[in-house]
């Protein structure tokens, strides 16, 4: 977080929730992950965010370079249906227990 003007915190990502992968009728790919980002309900409003990175932070019980947490890297491929919901890659894929959790949709790289 960074400090505004008054002190204020000012968040610098848009939170998205992981809703799981994609998948059909008796398969699922884990390769790809769904993911709603907030305030986005359409697929017109995806496009502002296709390629921007994305980040799945957790915790984790052993310690790793000084810290318990960890994060897995990824990125908005392309949307997924009419309702805003995207498609998502990540450097590995996503753990099970990770649906239903957030992830941090960062503004870049920026494509103004």
């Amino acid at each position: 977080m960074v400090q505004g003007r008054k002190g204020e915190r000012v968040r610098l990502y848009v939170r998205g929730s992981i809703l799981g992968y994609k998948r059909s009728k008796s398969n699922q790919y884990p390769n790809t992950s769904l993911i709603q980002i907030e305030g986005v309900n359409s697929k017109e409003e995806v496009a502002w965010y296709a390629g921007k990175r994305m980040a799945y932070i957790y915790k984790a019980k052993v310690k790793q370079n000084g810290t318990h947490y960890r994060c897995i890297w990824g990125k908005v491929i392309r949307p997924h249906g009419n309702s805003g919901v995207v498609r998502a890659k990540f450097k590995s894929n996503l753990p099970p227990r990770s649906m239903g959790a957030r992830v941090r949709v960062f503004m870049y790289p920026s494509n103004i």
